[in-house]
């Protein structure tokens, strides 16, 4: 059975990636002109392009989204979004997940060099090189510059997949230190499934199913200093590890 379970995953997600390919190639003379007007008006037309692509690769691939809000949640309002990191689907869910309709995602540099969606990569997310120490820098500077336009941001704070087997992995400071810099709210959320759909130990583990997103209370920062950047992160961390023990999600081996 479980060679079977294998065979199936491997030509599913084969067909998927086909179709993954296909709308980018038929999205792609579109980003190429709407890169042309700029990081703000190209890059927020590139985003809905990227939602597009996102809701008919997940459509196509049997993956729907349920929704689980904790809190209110202001669709209006700017956010520092933070999630869990674990699989090469977080992106196509994120482009699901956060509800307003302009933000922008902290990605990996290296993902630039592929071709043709490098190209899209490099106008839609502000990449970071986290080996480069100015490279990191410029990033922040471009995370509170988006802010500063009333535009979202959204960051992984572990920085890379979660494979510890434990609910998260250590948090880096960045993310906590623009929101205090910029005085934006962070709005955490979960991503419970993604693990189960697409395994970060193989991209030939994609199978359909649920993708259950949760919306965590959103954490104020008024009033707070760059003093409290340690504070602020682990009462992130204790929220978002609570609410993965919480909902019992899968990679966690005690």
């Amino acid at each position: 059975m479980a060679f079977l379970t294998s065979i199936f995953r491997t030509f599913f997600s084969i067909y998927v990636f086909i179709l993954f390919v296909a709308f980018l190639l038929l999205i792609f003379p579109i980003v190429l002109i709407a890169s042309l007007f700029g990081k703000i008006k190209g890059g927020n037309f590139i985003y809905i392009l990227c939602k597009w692509w996102s809701h008919f690769v997940l459509f196509m691939g049997g993956i729907y989204i349920k929704r689980i809000f904790e809190a209110p949640l202001n669709r209006k309002k700017q956010y520092v979004f933070v999630f869990n990191h674990l699989s090469y689907l977080d992106i196509p869910v994120l482009m699901k997940a956060i509800p307003t309709q302009y933000f922008r995602v902290l990605g990996k540099a290296e993902l630039s060099k592929i071709p043709i969606f490098g190209f899209l990569y490099k106008n839609a997310v502000i990449s970071v090189d986290r080996s480069n120490v100015a490279n990191r820098a410029k990033s922040v500077q471009q995370l509170k510059a988006f802010l500063r336009k009333g535009i979202s941001i959204v960051l992984s704070p572990e920085g890379t997949f979660n494979m510890t087997h434990k609910p998260l992995k250590d948090f880096y400071d960045g993310a906590f230190k623009v929101a205090l810099e910029t005085q934006t709210p962070i709005m955490p959320i979960l991503f419970l499934d993604v693990y189960n759909r697409l395994n970060y130990s193989s991209v030939f583990s994609l199978n359909p199913g649920k993708c259950r997103i949760v919306y965590l209370e959103e954490v104020l920062v008024d009033g707070l200093t760059m003093d409290d950047v340690k504070m602020l992160k682990e009462k992130v961390y204790k929220k978002m590890e609570e609410g993965l023990i919480k909902y019992k999600v899968s990679w966690i081996k005690r």
